[in-house]
């Protein structure tokens, strides 16, 4: 009898921490999943501007290339220093404040005329949305554990894959229907258009959000306490580093040396897919534009999928090394297939599952050794540093389209790119990892 009440009891704490976690998934995850969509949208929505932006402003690829990737390092000199503020002044003004200033500079992208004009307002947009997506990988630390955070970082992160679903058709549509429409071009519209979102996300994130657990009016004390005790649990099993031994932390830059290795891959494929498409015969701006949500929406639904069974199996390594592997296929079967958009499309596909899959589950791996101050700048220091392939790989691929003409040899860097980053995840330790 004893036995049975003990296990009554252990039934009964387990649901009502499900239901806990639940009830702040379902608050949380929603809102910040749209600002991520809204994120990543105006982030590479310049790859179908460039289906009528380069012609013209007469822009080579090269210049396209490095325009794409300027963003890059915008973001990486404010990236630890923002998440370092967020971490002070609280989630909630700090990603509001990202969201609107993201949001103006991506519309006012609409009026740029010259190379140096797109160099500098590809810049500031990195600015400005630097310390957004590592700030959410904070916030989440401070509301679950780590054997909860695979599946919502997994879910947060299909904000990638959907921002492709909607944002491909959306920005092809636009291109398509509004050419001169009160004098301005399609890829003007598109980027007008397409940063209204991020300014009223802006707004609802100060209305909505709430910083930590205690300030959640909508959790009863009961919850406020059990989410409080789970992660003081976890915290104090972590590693805790000073601000100063996290930069000369081995971990720490491998980590951003994995992270850089991903980002290559998902950058390369992100800016230059609607170019990939066209170059298999489709011209129309919305039919490339309704092509490119067939990658992503697979890629949504493995990440959740693989997200689960990370969590399931509390297994990290295999989980993203995997994934990189396959994606590493996808890009090679591409460059064999150029000529033939149906198999052109399914090898995308696959390169888009990988490449994508890995971003979500990669982040089980620093924040689970990593807390408190150091977990804020950590974060950041791999975000910034692993987002300097965002510079690097659209660079090297337009540079390499100019020379060889073809796509094909960025492909070869990128699926190379993706193996190393596969093959220095499995050189962490598992007993490190897998929580």
């Amino acid at each position: 009898m004893t036995y049975q009440a003990g296990a009554a009891a252990s039934g009964a704490r387990a649901s009502f921490e499900d239901a806990t976690y639940s009830k702040v998934t379902w608050r949380l995850l929603p809102l910040l999943f749209l600002c991520y969509v809204a994120s990543y949208l105006d982030r590479v929505n310049v790859g179908f501007a460039k289906l009528q932006m380069l012609q013209d402003l007469k822009f080579s690829d090269t210049v396209y290339g490095l325009g794409a990737g300027i963003f890059f390092l915008g973001y990486f000199v404010f990236e630890v220093p923002s998440n370092m503020i967020l971490h002070k002044v609280g989630a909630r003004l700090w990603i509001a404040r990202i969201m609107i200033t993201w949001g103006i500079i991506s519309g006012a992208m609409a009026y740029v005329t010259t190379p140096e004009m797109f160099y500098i307002m590809r810049f500031l947009l990195g600015v400005a949305e630097a310390g957004f997506f590592p700030g959410v990988i904070l916030y989440l630390t401070y509301w679950y554990p780590a054997a909860r955070r695979g599946k919502i970082t997994a879910l947060f992160m299909t904000g990638i894959a959907l921002s492709g679903v909607i944002g491909g058709p959306l920005s092809g549509w636009i291109m398509h229907a509004m050419p001169g429409v009160w004098g301005h071009t399609g890829w003007q519209w598109m980027f007008i258009l397409e940063a209204i979102p991020s300014l009223i996300l802006g707004a609802l994130v100060i209305l909505y959000m709430k910083d930590r657990i205690r300030d959640a009016e909508w959790l009863t004390e009961d919850e406020k306490r059990l989410l409080e005790t789970n992660i003081s649990h976890e915290e104090s099993q972590k590693e805790h580093l000073s601000l100063g031994a996290m930069f000369t932390n081995g971990r720490v830059w491998l980590g951003a040396l994995i992270y850089f290795c991903f980002v290559m891959g998902l950058y390369g494929v992100s800016f230059w897919l609607p170019t990939i498409i066209k170059a298999t015969g489709v011209s129309d701006p919305l039919n490339v534009g309704l092509l490119t949500a067939i990658p992503y929406a697979f890629a949504a639904a493995a990440m959740v999928l693989i997200g689960r069974s990370a969590d399931a199996r509390r297994e990290r390594r295999w989980h993203v090394a995997i994934p990189a592997f396959i994606g590493c296929i996808g890009l090679l079967l591409s460059t064999l297939y150029g000529n033939n958009t149906a198999l052109a499309m399914a090898s995308l596909t696959l390169a888009s599952i990988g490449i994508l899959t890995t971003l979500p589950l990669f982040w089980s791996l620093p924040t689970a050794f990593l807390s408190g101050t150091a977990a804020a700048a950590g974060i950041a220091l791999i975000n910034s540093l692993g987002n300097l392939a965002g510079f690097v790989s659209p660079f090297l691929v337009g540079w390499l389209k100019d020379t060889t003409q073809s796509t094909n040899a960025g492909m070869y860097v990128l699926a190379a790119s993706l193996v190393i980053g596969g093959l220095l995840t499995l050189s962490l330790p598992a007993k490190l990892v897998n929580k």
